[in-house]
């Protein structure tokens, strides 16, 4: 198989869309769908149970891209395969366990079960990254970041309305469910070839880092690398947020929501999404690539807090308010994981990997999570979920367009060096 997909460019592009986005939807069966679930008779320690689950799970899987910085930055091809099985098979032991043990004392298998969740992306990535259409690549997952959270809920809220299975147990039964799946999506990953002379050429070879390595690119990234990691803070923050408590935001617009919404709404974003980043794997000049997604992000930013506003003066509707907002958010996290530090990486030939520099924000983005959960338990909890979620839509469109502009100067000076951008040497131009 791997000989067939190297001679086959068209065949190589979709098998690593499907084996990427199969892996990934499948993990999610393992991490999402017991957010759907209220817990609503349960609390601890003056706090919603569902609250301490979330935040127990979200605790672990931020560990997790703490632990990941130096595991899939240090991580050899011939390991990729039997850690991410030993990742998943973990995550269904724990969830197994959670439903079984007794509340209250269950939630510390959410936390187990997001101990190695959150090194899976990372492994999946490293299949695809250094290629010349590595944001082409990654549709896979790019798609299920937007969008299979929304069709996991829909899943999960039809099978306990069919079943009536505890809000406890199903998470486990669901994960059992997509398992065998999972393995077949792996073997499909196994089988991708590595990248060829020409992805080589036009994207810089990938290694497995060294510590000297680790502290090279980040110097070599500086002031822009932090504004990267500020904004993937606040777009994190803001979409696990949106996820979690979805079903309660819809609850307060409309107590009599109709539950095909969330799919219909995440499957619209992630295919607006996905197009918009698609685009930029035709672009092989990496300059051009990045001021591309650049002005990409600063529309973003600003239909986040524009959105709102026109949602709170009635202008449009809930639906489209939702649509808009999950546009305005994903684009901009999902440029950072997948074409951002693909293309810097390749603009100044650094020495590393794309999952080294978005470990890094996603340990920050997740310990974000964490605090504004818990900062709305203790002392917002008057103020409804739909506050929260209008008022962080306004800090991420004010804060992340200043940030944009900052690294867009940082990295626009370095690169340049005082040349003139649009006389650039001819081999380095668009196609």
């Amino acid at each position: 198989m791997k000989k067939i997909l190297e001679k086959s460019e068209l065949l190589l592009i979709i098998w690593c869309i499907v084996a990427a986005f199969g892996t990934y939807f499948c993990m999610y069966a393992f991490r999402k769908p017991f957010t759907t679930g209220l817990y609503e008779n349960y609390e601890l320690w003056g706090m919603g149970y569902k609250s301490i689950l979330i935040i127990a799970q979200v605790f672990g899987y931020m560990l997790s891209k703490v632990i990941g910085i130096k595991v899939i930055a240090e991580l050899k091809a011939t390991s990729r395969i039997w850690l991410i099985i030993g990742l998943i098979g973990f995550a269904e032991i724990a969830l197994l366990a959670f439903g079984f043990v007794p509340f209250p004392y269950n939630f510390v298998f959410l936390f187990l079960n997001g101990l190695p969740l959150g090194m899976v992306w990372g492994v999946i990535f490293s299949f695809l990254e250094g290629r010349k259409l590595t944001e082409f690549l990654a549709l896979g997952l790019s798609l299920n970041l937007v969008m299979t959270s929304g069709v996991l809920k829909t899943i999960y809220l039809s099978l306990q309305e069919n079943f009536h299975i505890s809000e406890f147990h199903l998470p486990f039964v669901i994960g059992l469910i997509f398992l065998p799946f999972f393995l077949f999506f792996v073997w499909m990953l196994a089988q991708i070839p590595p990248p060829n002379e020409e992805d080589l050429k036009l994207r810089n070879k990938r290694v497995a880092m060294s510590k000297a390595d680790k502290d090279q690119i980040v110097r070599e990234f500086g002031i822009g690398l932090v504004c990267f990691i500020g904004m993937y803070l606040l777009m994190a923050t803001m979409r696990d947020f949106r996820d979690n408590f979805a079903v309660e935001v819809w609850r307060e617009i409309d107590p009599k929501f109709n539950k095909i919404i969330f799919s219909e709404i995440e499957t619209t974003i992630g295919l607006v999404v996905v197009s918009l980043i698609a685009l930029i794997a035709f672009i092989r000049n990496n300059f051009y690539s990045y001021l591309t997604f650049t002005g990409m992000m600063l529309i973003a930013v600003v239909a986040c807090g524009g959105s709102t506003w026109a949602f709170q003066q009635h202008l449009i509707t809930a639906k489209f308010w939702m649509l808009s907002l999950g546009i305005g958010l994903f684009l901009p996290y999902l440029l950072i994981q997948t074409v951002v530090f693909e293309r810097l990486i390749a603009l100044f030939k650094a020495r590393g990997n794309v999952g080294f520099l978005v470990y890094i924000c996603d340990a920050v983005g997740y310990l974000g999570s964490v605090v504004l959960l818990v900062y709305r338990e203790f002392f917002l909890k008057q103020i409804s979920f739909l506050e929260v979620l209008m008022t962080f839509s306004y800090i991420i469109s004010g804060v992340c367009f200043v940030l944009l502009i900052i690294q867009l100067f940082y990295f626009t000076n370095k690169h340049l060096n005082g040349r003139i951008w649009w006389k650039l040497t001819p081999e380095s131009e668009m196609v």
